[in-house]
C-alpha cells in the first residue's frame, strides 16, 4: 500500500474489490474471471471508472459483468479505549 492509498482511507476510501467477468478474445463463448483490489471511494468509485476506462481502450475483451464489494478499512468503531487496569504482582 502507497501513501496515497492511507491518505485515501483516512478521507473516506475503503478496499473496493471488482470481479470482472470477460469473453476471451480467442475464444469468445468462454467466460473468464479477473479479480482487482484497490482503496477506492464510494459511491462514484474514480479509481475503478480510470481502470474500466483503461480496459475498453487497451484490452480487447469485452466485458460480460462487474460484481463489486467496498468495505471501509479505517472506521471509529474499531479504536476502543481502555476503561480499567490490571496489575498482576
Amino acid at each position: 500500500m502507497n501513501d496515497n492509498d492511507f491518505r485515501d482511507q483516512l478521507s473516506g476510501g475503503g478496499l473496493l474489490t471488482a470481479e470482472i467477468i470477460y469473453y476471451r478474445p480467442d475464444f469468445p463463448k468462454l467466460l473468464q474471471s479477473f479479480v482487482w483490489q484497490t482503496v477506492d471511494k464510494a459511491p462514484k468509485f474514480p479509481r475503478l471508472a480510470e481502470f474500466l476506462d483503461h480496459w475498453r481502450r487497451e484490452i480487447e475483451a469485452v466485458i460480460h459483468s462487474i460484481n463489486i464489494a467496498h468495505a471501509d478499512l479505517i472506521k471509529p468503531a474499531e479504536v476502543r479505549l481502555v476503561g480499567d487496569e490490571l496489575k498482576l504482582h
